[in-house]
């Protein structure tokens, strides 16, 4: 155990001397595994060639650079500002109206593109400006959008739950399937949370003007047609004239074609109910869905004639950036990861929870206290990277439920994204709202912050909210 609480300590040094992650995670794991051999270096290179071959030809890793395509394709095709003026029309009106639908807003965009940053960073453009317009508080405003950016990680696909399936193996169809529920609540416990803001105070966030229905159901034009088609194929793959397979790629075919004419919000909500539920029925593997999802929004940037050759190359050349710098970390963490589990670290763990007979409950509690801490001074993908090889066997030998962790630990990252001083999110606001200060962006996001901490322990004490969709999965 020893052997890899140095080596921990080495790679932190290595990090805070802003030493790139994967090559601090690659070196430690490389030096440490040589010395752990007998300092064969031999042994070291050999695993570390393993580890790069392996993971490059990783076929379940391909759905990474499809869901960044994705991602890319969808914030170039302006989805973003039909989402928030859709929530904006249904619940605007209420006090801090525009704060929540930007929280519901960050949720389908994040549900169709799977990054948190990109969300956070795509709403501080689409909803601020209508913010300050209405008069809302720097604080609520900053706050709402940096809360509501970390959706993006929950709420499927996440790039973060592919990392973490791969690290440990579990099913990343799931660990999807697993996040809806726990995102539809955080939803609801972001906008209490403004409802909260707005009780205190309710000058920080005035009400909106209210929309007559007409207008609202005018954001959703071409659902029903949508939703149609879906009952259909289903229909007609109960009564047994279609099989799943063909009735997938007839559904596909047909929401690509009803985005030509439809182009609100309508397309979103459907591309999302395609790949989705294309995963959760067991019709697409999460690869082939992220192919569908990334296929469907190249479709709908083309509809909105908002793609040109040079906005297909830039999309394509950052998602190969994007892809690239995943891929490293990945290799290094992997390495690392090599090291720790022939050291006696895990084993020890294991024995320290029989020995004491530590509940089950407690000891992924102050696990997540540890993820919470760490939040506070790490960057989220470098945290599960460093920290899941270590707690991930105690996990299995507890009888967890490894998809329960999975949301668990995203939900955790979700909190260190907005968690003062290094937050990710917040660094972004500031950096794309120079005009709002650091502190006032601090400021605005503790009541989310508290909110988050709540789902967290509800979540712990009630796994089923993580685990009944995954369940019933084919």
């Amino acid at each position: 155990m020893t052997e890899a609480l140095v080596g921990l300590f080495a790679m932190m040094l290595l990090a805070f001397a802003r030493v790139p992650i994967a090559l601090a995670m690659g070196a430690v794991g490389v030096i440490g595994y040589a010395y752990m051999r007998d300092w064969s270096w031999s042994a070291a290179f050999a695993m570390t060639q393993t580890k790069v071959y392996e993971t490059g030809r990783n076929y379940t890793l391909s759905v990474l650079p499809l869901f960044i395509l994705m991602g890319n394709f969808v914030t170039r095709a302006g989805m973003s500002q039909e989402l928030f003026r859709t929530a904006y029309a249904f619940i605007g009106h209420l006090r801090g109206g525009l704060a929540m639908a930007t929280i519901v807003g960050c949720a389908g965009f994040g549900a169709i593109c799977g990054s948190s940053i990109a969300t956070a960073a795509t709403f501080a453009k689409v909803a601020y400006p209508s913010m300050k317009r209405f008069g809302y508080a720097d604080h609520l405003s900053t706050g709402a959008i940096a809360a509501g950016g970390t959706l993006g990680i929950l709420i499927p696909p996440s790039t973060i739950m592919v990392i973490y399936g791969i690290l440990t193996n579990t099913n990343i169809g799931k660990l999807f399937a697993a996040g809806i529920l726990p995102g539809i609540l955080a939803t609801l416990l972001l906008c209490l949370a403004v409802r909260y803001v707005t009780w205190r105070d309710p000058q920080a966030g005035p009400p909106g003007e209210r929309q007559p229905w007409r207008e609202r159901w005018a954001t959703l034009r071409g659902l029903q047609w949508f939703a149609l088609v879906g009952a259909l194929l289903i229909a007609a793959v109960r009564l047994g004239w279609l099989k799943g397979d063909d009735a997938a790629v007839i559904g596909a075919l047909v929401v690509f074609v009803l985005s030509l004419f439809f182009k609100g919000v309508s397309s979103v909500i459907a591309l999302f109910v395609l790949v989705m539920g294309g995963i959760y029925g067991g019709v697409f593997t999460a690869v082939e869905g992220a192919g569908v999802g990334a296929f469907g929004a190249l479709v709908f940037a083309l509809a909105r004639r908002a793609l040109d050759w040079r906005g297909l190359y830039g999309a394509l050349l950052e998602s190969a950036r994007t892809t690239s710098m995943l891929f490293l970390i990945l290799i290094g963490a992997l390495m690392f990861a090599e090291f720790v589990n022939i050291t006696s670290m895990p084993q020890d763990l294991k024995d320290f929870v029989m020995r004491f007979e530590v509940r089950p409950l407690l000891v992924v509690g102050a696990i997540m206290v540890i993820y919470v801490i760490l939040g506070t001074a790490m960057e989220e993908l470098s945290m599960i990277l460093l920290t899941v090889p270590l707690f991930f066997p105690l996990i299995v030998h507890m009888g967890l439920d490894p998809v329960w962790f999975g949301v668990l630990i995203v939900v955790v990252v979700e909190i260190g994204l907005i968690s003062p001083p290094v937050g990710m999110n917040l660094f972004v606001l500031s950096t794309l709202l120079p005009e709002v200060q650091t502190r006032t962006v601090f400021r605005g996001v503790l009541p989310f912050v508290l909110a988050d901490c709540l789902r967290l322990v509800i979540l712990l004490f009630v796994p089923l909210l993580s685990t009944y969709l995954p369940s019933l999965m084919k």
